[in-house]
């Protein structure tokens, strides 16, 4: 069940900016907010980190509050909400013992010497960079009303920049520091 509950809110969530784009017309809002909603209060009940908990309670609590102020057009900031909480993830391990990206990279290598850490953090700052332009053009896309953009950049760009920067982080490690 709770393969399955990741698996749903994973797909849900990709397909979101098409799902929303394409049946905003159709009546999708209240189903759409609603599965969202119920798929983020099953990933906050799943066991996980504090912060995995913390955001799946607050992105579920955004699709609530759309659906109990009956606001549509908030369908529009949950790419925004996304990105600001991965910052927030991401930026926060800055100021910790490890960095999100080094805790992953320990479970392949758990002796990681001090090049590696120093890696996973400049990686770790380049992801907050990311998550802040990728959720500032959805911002700016939605407050300027470019629907169309929003969903294709939210939809297909977004992914396709995401996918650029972890394969050319992984060329990057491969080629250049040879781990």
């Amino acid at each position: 069940m709770k393969t399955l509950g990741k698996l749903l809110l994973t797909l849900a969530s990709l397909a979101y900016p098409l799902l929303w784009y394409y049946g905003r017309e159709n009546g999708a809002f209240f189903w759409l907010a609603a599965a969202m909603c119920v798929l983020w209060l099953i990933r906050a009940a799943m066991p996980q980190t504090t912060a995995q908990r913390i955001t799946a309670i607050i992105l579920a609590a955004f699709f609530a509050a759309v659906l109990v102020f009956r606001r549509p057009d908030s369908m529009y900031w949950y790419p925004v909400a996304v990105n600001a909480l991965m910052l927030a993830v991401f930026g926060g391990s800055l100021f910790a013992k490890q960095t999100v990206i080094e805790r992953l990279a320990r479970l392949q290598h758990p002796d990681l010497p001090p090049e590696g850490v120093r890696h996973t953090r400049r990686v770790t700052q380049i992801w907050c960079g990311f998550f802040i332009l990728n959720g500032a053009t959805a911002a700016i896309l939605t407050g300027l009303q470019y629907y169309d953009w929003w969903a294709a950049y939210t939809g297909i760009v977004s992914y396709v920049l995401m996918g650029l920067l972890f394969a050319g982080e992984w060329v990057y490690r491969k080629a250049v520091l040879k781990v």
